[in-house]
């Protein structure tokens, strides 16, 4: 409880910061690991030529970062800002950094959770929502071909909600982001920033 006590305390009050607290490997010590925060997006060019999953342990962030900086520069050289990962099967998973989520006709979509994802805090928020506002809520598997002329969305704590510009590696079509400018607006409201000293 301390540590993270200290860890708030220690965090700027001024400027955009992306803070990472880390297990140090050998000393098995928290570090905190102060990163100025990148530009945020407010789209996304995603790279769907079927990257297959490089992880080896999908549900816990820090084991595999390597491996996925490796898929997003990756993308980067084929012109996208991140890559969708695919299991063996075809399903598409999440992205290097984010969660995915798409819409079919009323009902918001993700992968369902029995598949190797990783929890998402921003998606269960959109879930949340989804259901007070009525809507319904499917896990379904898709392949990126099922995606083609889908509303879909990337989120996560830094960007928050991204909505799917362009594919780069194979043609698809993405429609107007008819439901992302308000769902963008209702989560940036719920997030707080931390108190001032």
């Amino acid at each position: 409880m301390a540590f993270w006590q200290d860890v708030t305390a220690a965090l700027p009050r001024t400027g955009t910061w992306f803070p990472r607290v880390e297990l140090a490997a050998g000393s098995l010590e928290l570090r905190l690991l102060l990163r100025p925060a990148p530009p945020l997006g407010t789209g996304v060019r995603l790279w769907a030529a079927g990257q297959s999953d490089p992880r080896t342990v999908p549900r816990r962030k820090g084991p595999d970062l390597d491996a996925l900086a490796r898929v997003r520069r990756r993308a980067a050289g084929e012109g996208a800002e991140e890559a969708v990962l695919i299991a063996p099967s075809g399903t598409v998973l999440e992205s290097a950094t984010a969660g995915v989520l798409w819409w079919e006709d009323d009902t918001l979509c993700l992968p369902p959770p029995r598949l190797p994802v990783l929890p998402s805090v921003t998606a269960g928020l959109v879930q949340e929502r989804a259901l007070r506002s009525g809507f319904r809520i499917g896990h379904r598997e898709r392949t990126v071909a099922e995606l083609d002329g889908r509303e879909v969305w990337l989120v996560n704590a830094l960007h928050g909600i991204r909505p799917v510009t362009g594919w780069a590696g194979r043609p698809m079509r993405v429609p107007p982001a008819e439901r992302a400018g308000e769902w963008r607006t209702w989560l940036d409201d719920i997030m707080e920033p931390l108190p001032a000293d």
